[in-house]
């Protein structure tokens, strides 16, 4: 490592109450040389409200971030510090800044995080449901079939997952999630640290199933797999009997029964429902 060499430091800022700025944070922000964002203006609105003087401020996105690399690297290897900081929160966990950290590395030159808010861990924590081990998806792919591969490669993982989600997709996220995973606990997480903060907890056949119309960013955390010893009372062949018996098509029955049937994804509901369908059809 090049001793010579300024430091690129990762800084957590407040994800909504200002007073979750650690004094440490303020240090290094007020002696960077450069701080890299998101957003410059919101990076300008956060100085202004914690009364630190403005500084050289360098946007970092995902579509400039290749770019920006060289740029930052000739700033370090002329000794001078830099800072990254999201719009809120953590910076690299669902934000610009891996690949810049990484090249950092290559370089020799030194990278430091200065921790604090965390929509993640703030989430994870509240949230009631098993913290280890645990899963961040970050944003949810925006095709439907690839939110369902998404969550079908975790069907068996028996850990937490957590995820970001906007509110417009919600429910249609939370319902690929029932498809994949089958009935787990979950928790909707809004406005963190802020004066509307709130935490909505239910099942997913429960969440799914509503018009869920909330503002703010949302942190969803599902609990893992339910066990199987937990399927209901119930016998699985004699819940699906009464859901076939009550009408609808394969998948809509599935989903139906994984509601009631907890451990069981619609996938394999599904399937049953079709064998079950196919013997009728032969008697």
């Amino acid at each position: 490592m090049n001793d010579s060499s300024g430091t690129l430091w990762i800084v957590a800022t407040p994800l909504g109450n200002p007073q979750d700025f650690s004094p440490r944070a303020r240090q290094v922000l007020e002696q960077a040389g450069m701080i890299l964002c998101e957003d410059t203006r919101r990076a300008a609105r956060l100085f202004a409200a914690q009364n630190m003087e403005q500084r050289r401020f360098l946007s970092l996105f995902d579509h400039n971030e290749q770019g920006r690399v060289p740029q930052v690297l000739a700033h370090l290897e002329q000794g001078g510090d830099a800072a990254l900081i999201s719009d809120a929160g953590t910076p690299v966990l669902s934000d610009p800044g891996f690949l810049l950290v990484r090249a950092c590395r290559e370089a020799g030159h030194p990278v430091r995080p200065v921790p604090g808010p965390s929509a993640v861990m703030a989430a994870l924590c509240a949230s009631g449901l098993a913290p280890q081990p645990f899963t961040f998806l970050g944003f949810l792919p925006r095709k439907a079939g690839d939110v369902r591969q998404a969550f079908a490669r975790f069907a068996s993982a028996g850990c937490t997952l957590v995820f970001f989600e906007r509110k417009d997709r919600l429910g249609k996220s939370l319902a690929a999630a029932l498809e994949a995973l089958g009935e787990r606990e979950c928790v909707i997480a809004r406005e963190l640290t802020k004066t509307h903060e709130e935490f909505i907890t239910g099942r997913l056949s429960e969440l799914a199933g509503k018009e869920l119309d909330l503002l703010g960013e949302l942190t969803v955390v599902l609990g893992p797999a339910l066990e199987r010893g937990q399927a209901a009372d119930e016998d699985v062949e004699s819940v699906l009997a009464g859901e076939i018996a009550a009408g609808g098509k394969p998948k809509e029955v599935a989903r139906r029964a994984a509601a009631r049937l907890k451990g069981l994804t619609v996938k394999e509901l599904y399937e049953r429902v079709l064998a079950a369908q196919g013997r009728a059809g032969d008697g």
